[in-house]
């Protein structure tokens, strides 16, 4: 008995060690878990993370980032959890920066509140930042909030101005050939936008943070050019597009830039393997610069010309290529006939790849001064601001040029849906039917009665 009695109290204290034990791992796991977050994301599309470009945003952001959701209270029982939502998608930001908080406020509770902070719709969200903060209305999604917060961290608030009444692609426009896509985005990101009239102003405005030549049909007036060349030596950043060697009145501001525009154009058989002509050529290589450093999208560009230039200690700017095109393709020489274009002649044609883009910055009293160049302004417009990466060059272009560098990113993308398409047979309806009904009904009911099969017969063993 006292023999049993020992190995009892043996066993007890080996029990409760145990317990003890499974409970301080259980604590440890805890706190473990609680000091850091490991995720996977197996999505498609990775919808529950964010984008490279939402990430690099939240990390040059000092500041702690404040939301105040107007929103009223869940109602589980009928399938109302947008506050839950909210926390959930802001859970992502969260994961990158920490300090940013979230208030809800119910308008119901406190209308007068919602009133005084211009509240109109249930669910709208108040972000803070750095003394700055703008409304946003549900619903939005990752794109949405990540602009919003990049207008919020932007500094510099000169307006961009672009050159009006040359027939140039217009900021604003509406055509195909118009840039009005690509202003959206630049508006989206809090730039603002002025045309001044340089006909009757007797500089281009100081205030304007750059200014864009995008393209001039017509040429640009004498008086106009003298203002431009002016400008750059006054200090002003520029943007200039170019779709031809016909500089439209404006050769006097390639001189000051010694800049060389060819007069062929890059021709590239080898897009006819993406649907594409061969005037049509793709990005092959970016240049070592902050606007294209880790940039790996495809940009495409339709009847690119070559542009070059050389930096001189006489006129102290630092030339840096910036995108170089068709690397099986060339440049097209003088002199050759229509039928002649798809074939590479050694003694007229120049072998790819072909720079098409040139960023100019130098030194200039306390603040420096930039220009870029690209012989394409078709890259930019409404046909083509979707295609590849374009969008994401022309805003880190526009970017660099405002001085804010810390904003050059990849910009988020909109998620993509997965939509499953079954066709109206009924052999399709009848295999998608019990394909669905196997997951919902069938097995779960066939794991069961094995389980309690197993279970019966181990009982009865």
């Amino acid at each position: 008995m006292k023999k049993n009695s020992k190995l009892k109290l043996q066993l007890l204290i080996q029990n409760w060690f145990f317990v003890l034990l499974f409970a301080v791992l259980v604590m440890l796991f805890g706190y473990l878990s609680n000091q850091f977050v490991v995720t996977k994301d197996v999505t498609q599309a990775n919808r529950n993370t964010l984008t490279k470009g939402s990430i690099e945003v939240l990390q040059n952001m000092p500041h702690p980032i404040n939301l105040t959701v107007f929103a009223t209270k869940d109602d589980v029982n009928n399938g109302d959890t947008f506050r839950q939502g909210i926390i959930n998608f802001i859970a992502r930001y969260q994961r990158t920066k920490s300090d940013i908080n979230i208030k809800f406020i119910s308008p119901v509770e406190e209308p007068k509140l919602a009133q005084e902070m211009g509240i109109r719709i249930d669910g709208e969200v108040i972000v803070e930042y750095n003394k700055r903060s703008e409304h946003i209305s549900p619903p939005f999604a990752e794109q949405d909030l990540t602009n919003l917060l990049v207008r919020l961290t932007r500094t510099n608030e000169q307006p961009i101005l672009y050159l009006d009444g040359h027939g140039e692609k217009n900021l604003i426009g509406t055509k195909n050939n118009d840039l009005g896509e690509f202003g959206k985005q630049l508006e989206k990101k809090g730039f603002k936008f002025s045309n001044p009239d340089l006909t009757v102003l007797n500089e281009v405005p100081k205030e304007g943070g750059l200014l864009v030549i995008a393209s001039p049909q017509v040429n640009v007036s004498k008086v106009e050019s003298n203002k431009i060349v002016k400008y750059l030596q006054a200090g002003g950043n520029i943007l200039w597009l170019l779709d031809d060697d016909n500089l439209k009145g404006l050769e006097n501001v390639a001189e000051y830039l010694e800049l060389n525009v060819s007069q062929g154009k890059v021709i590239d058989p080898s897009s006819s393997q993406f649907g594409a002509n061969e005037n049509v050529s793709f990005a092959t290589f970016y240049g070592d610069h902050p606007i294209t450093n880790s940039f790996m999208l495809r940009t495409l560009y339709n009847g690119a010309h070559e542009v070059s230039a050389k930096g001189t200690y006489e006129n102290g700017w630092k030339v840096s290529k910036l995108i170089e095109v068709a690397g099986s393709g060339w440049l097209e020489g003088k002199g050759k006939k229509a039928d002649q274009k798809l074939i590479f002649d050694k003694t007229k044609d120049k072998k790819g790849p072909i720079n098409i883009g040139l960023a100019f910055n130098r030194k200039f009293e306390e603040k420096g001064q930039r220009v870029i160049v690209i012989g394409n302004a078709a890259f930019l417009s409404n046909s083509f601001i979707t295609s590849g990466g374009n969008l994401d060059l022309g805003i880190n272009i526009i970017n660099w040029l405002a001085g804010d560098e810390k904003l050059i990113t990849i910009q988020p993308m909109p998620l993509k849906d997965v939509n499953v398409t079954i066709p109206n047979d009924s052999k399709s309806v009848f295999l998608a039917w019990t394909i669905f009904h196997s997951f919902q009904y069938f097995i779960p009911v066939i794991l069961f009665i094995a389980g309690f099969v197993i279970w019966f017969r181990r009982r009865k063993a």
